[in-house]
C-alpha cells in the first residue's frame, strides 16, 4: 500500500480510500463492518463517509452509514488507526437532514449542528478531515456541461472558514476539505485561509475518471502547486466503466438497477466513450476495473483514490487492482481515448 501527504496537514493517507456511501441502503451494518476489517487488513487507513448517506439520499436512512462506522468503532475499539473523512451538506431542498425541517445551507449554525451530529453518529471525538460535500453556491452541479451563472446569494467563504476554525479550535476535526468544487472556489478558500489565518484546505473530493477528466482542466495545477491534492470519486463511473450497463443492461442488485441515478452517463457520446474504455482494456490484456482504477492513481494529482463496493468479492477486486503496472503505452493509449471522446460524463 502506498501512502501519500494529505496536503500540508502532517497526515499520511493510503492511497485507496474506502467509500462507504452504500451501507445503511445496500449493505448491512455487518456487512459494512466487515468491509472496514477487510480494508484495514489490506492497508487502507482512509475512510470516507458524509452525514447524507446512505445513498440515494432519503429520510429513512440519512446518517445510517455514520452509525455503522461509529458502532463498527465501539465494537473494534480503533479509532486511531483510521484517518476519517465525512462532509456537511451543501445547499440543497433536503429538509429532513437539519432539525428545523429547512433547506440546507452551508452557514454557521448548520455547520455546527453537522459537526455535532456526526460525531455523535461516529461515536467519536474528532474528525480527520471535515469536507463540505458540495457548495453554497447554487452551482450547475452533476453532470452540468455549459456554465450557468448564478445569484450572488451565498455564504461567504471567509464565514464558512470561520465556522469551521471554530470546531477546530475545540478539537472537533482536525482539517478541512472541499468537495464538487471548481477552482474559482478552490482559490479564493485558500486566497480567504491565507488573508485571514483561517484554516487551509487540504484536499478536493471530485468525481475523476476515464470518461470524465475534467479535473485537468483547471484544478489539476491548483492541486499540484498548492498542494491541495484529488480524493478522486467515482472512478468507475457509478459501475459503467466495469462495463455491467452496456446496451442498457440491468444487472440484478446493481445501483444502477436499483435507484436509477445513472444520468451522468448516459449523456451524447458516453455509451461510445464506455465501450472504447473497455475495448482499451481488453486490447492491454486488462480487466476494465484494472485499466480505471489504476488511471486515477497514477495521476500526480491524485492524493487518494475512493472505491466503494457492495460485495466483498468487488472490494477484493478494486484493491487488488492497484497493483497494475501503468506502462507508457496505458498512457498513451487513456489519452488517445480522451482525444476521441472529451469528458462526457462530467
Amino acid at each position: 500500500m502506498q501512502f501519500r501527504p494529505l496536503g500540508r496537514t502532517g497526515l499520511n493517507v493510503s492511497s485507496i480510500g474506502l467509500g462507504t456511501m452504500t451501507w445503511g441502503e445496500q449493505n448491512t451494518e455487518a456487512q459494512g463492518h466487515a468491509q472496514m476489517d477487510y480494508a484495514l487488513e489490506r492497508g487502507i487507513n482512509f475512510f470516507d463517509t458524509a452525514e447524507v448517506y446512505a445513498v440515494p439520499p432519503k429520510p429513512d436512512t440519512q446518517g445510517s452509514t455514520e452509525r455503522i462506522i461509529g458502532t463498527w468503532f465501539k465494537a473494534r475499539q480503533n479509532r486511531k488507526e483510521v484517518i476519517l473523512a465525512t462532509k456537511v451538506t451543501g445547499r440543497s431542498a433536503m429538509g429532513w437532514i437539519r432539525q428545523d425541517g429547512g433547506k440546507t445551507r452551508l452557514n454557521p449554525a448548520q455547520i455546527d449542528e453537522a459537526v455535532e451530529g456526526s460525531l455523535k453518529c461516529l461515536q467519536t471525538d474528532y474528525i480527520d478531515l471535515y469536507q463540505l460535500h458540495w457548495p453554497d453556491r447554487k452551482l450547475a452541479l452533476f453532470g452540468g456541461h455549459a456554465y450557468q451563472d448564478y445569484p450572488v446569494d451565498f455564504t461567504p467563504f471567509e464565514i464558512i472558514l470561520e465556522a469551521l476554525e471554530r470546531h477546530v479550535q475545540k478539537g472537533n476535526i482536525r482539517h478541512i476539505g472541499v468537495s464538487n468544487e471548481t477552482a474559482w472556489g478552490v482559490m479564493r478558500y485558500l486566497t480567504e485561509a491565507k488573508m485571514r489565518t483561517l484554516p487551509r484546505i487540504a484536499s478536493i473530493q471530485n468525481a475523476y475518471h476515464l470518461v470524465n477528466r475534467t479535473f485537468e482542466n483547471g484544478l489539476a495545477e491548483i492541486a499540484l502547486r498548492e498542494d491541495v491534492g484529488l480524493l478522486a470519486y467515482s472512478p468507475l463511473g457509478q459501475g459503467t466503466l466495469t462495463g455491467k450497463y452496456v446496451d442498457g443492461a440491468k444487472p440484478e442488485g446493481a445501483r444502477g438497477t436499483l435507484f436509477g441515478r445513472l444520468d451522468r452517463y448516459q449523456g451524447p457520446g458516453a455509451e461510445a466513450a464506455i465501450k472504447a474504455c473497455l475495448t482499451c482494456a481488453k486490447e492491454h490484456g486488462l480487466s476494465p476495473v484494472q485499466l480505471a482504477l489504476k488511471f486515477c492513481d497514477s495521476r500526480p494529482f491524485v492524493t487518494s483514490t475512493l472505491i466503494g463496493a457492495t460485495r466483498m468479492d468487488q472490494l477484493k477486486e478494486n484493491i487488488d487492482a492497484f497493483d497494475t503496472i501503468w506502462t507508457e503505452d496505458l498512457e498513451k493509449a487513456v489519452n488517445d481515448l480522451h482525444a476521441a471522446h472529451r469528458s462526457p460524463c462530467p
